[in-house]
């Protein structure tokens, strides 16, 4: 019997239930898949807490990684025994087995592991389209990211590192400033002890950066728009701490015709050309050993309700993944 999470109400961790589930025979264009890992992301939350809408009742998780273990009729894009990943629509990624739509999935390189795949697919593909596709950066280049001992932050790090590209990390911890730093975060500020404004700009020669990449939200918002230069560009990828405010364009352009903008993955890789460059890209740097996946937190899926308390504790470095 297959088992899954589900949830009936937004709320806290506790809403989450494990359940026994029927999967059933996948359809015209669908596959059945077998999960060996799972992926665990703040983005998950968002749909637990109702702040991005789901129908009720509902599965959580948008990113996992297996084997296909059955096809529908008329596919023949993949075959039973496929090695695949995914992220993305529909929810229900935290389950053992689930029927999951052809167009979702990608299909996974053999030099690559279940637990890397699902602890990397979602964050090494937002930082694909941070890094490829939202600024044309170039060698030399120096930007912020918030963040820069998250999972997106230290895929980031080093990615940016091939590019040429100088990275001013902000972390909470000298712990995470060490995980930063070793993975190729160029400057870090501990957010809690510094004002991070003034030292970019003490670090920048009093310029600012071109692009700063936020994905805490509420709290970073006004200090991001701050450590820009003139005509800099914000890119607003996530709100682990709540929604940015609305935005004053007044303020924008007194602060020196910045640029504000909110992207979302599934605009990225909703193209099926783009998502193949994006993803191969990824594939092959961490397949090479160019970029490592660090996974600091496993869990089993039945144990999701703390899996998701030590998230939002802001105790998490690096990836975190759920064992199926």
């Amino acid at each position: 019997m297959a088992h899954a999470i589900r949830f009936y109400e937004p709320g806290g961790p506790e809403v989450m239930r494990w359940e026994s589930v029927e999967v059933g025979a996948p359809g015209p264009g669908e596959v059945r898949v077998r999960h060996e890992a799972v992926g665990l992301n703040f983005a998950d939350t968002y749909f637990r807490t109702g702040m991005y809408p789901a129908p009720l009742p509902a599965g959580m998780g948008v990113e996992g990684a297996g084997i296909v273990e059955a096809v529908g009729p008329g596919v023949s894009e993949f075959a039973e025994g496929d090695r695949v990943t995914y992220t993305g629509s529909p929810l229900g990624a935290y389950s053992t087995e689930r029927v999951m739509p052809i167009e979702s999935l990608i299909k996974l390189p053999e030099n690559i592991p279940f637990d890397t795949a699902a602890a990397m697919t979602m964050r090494g593909l937002t930082t694909s389209y941070l890094l490829r596709r939202i600024h044309p950066l170039r060698a030399g280049d120096t930007v912020l990211l918030h963040a820069a001992a998250g999972g997106v932050g230290l895929i980031f790090c080093q990615w940016a590192k091939l590019l040429g590209v100088k990275v001013i990390g902000t972390v909470s911890t000298e712990q995470k400033a060490e995980t930063a730093r070793a993975y190729g975060c160029d400057e870090v500020i501990l957010y809690r002890h510094e004002d991070v404004a003034a030292r970019v700009r003490e670090l920048t020669d009093g310029e600012g950066v071109p692009v700063v990449y936020d994905s805490i939200g509420a709290t970073t918002y006004e200090t991001s728009l701050d450590c820009l230069s003139r005509r800099g560009l914000l890119v607003c990828f996530g709100t682990a701490s709540g929604p940015i405010p609305p935005i004053n364009a007044m303020q924008l352009a007194v602060k020196g015709s910045l640029f504000v903008t909110r992207p979302a993955l599934a605009d990225y890789i909703a193209d099926p050309a783009e998502r193949a460059e994006l993803s191969g890209e990824l594939f092959d740097h961490v397949g090479s050993g160019r970029i490592r996946i660090q996974i600091n937190q496993r869990y089993e899926l039945a144990d999701s309700v703390q899996a998701h308390r030590d998230l939002e504790s802001g105790r998490s470095v690096g990836s975190s993944v759920f064992s199926v």
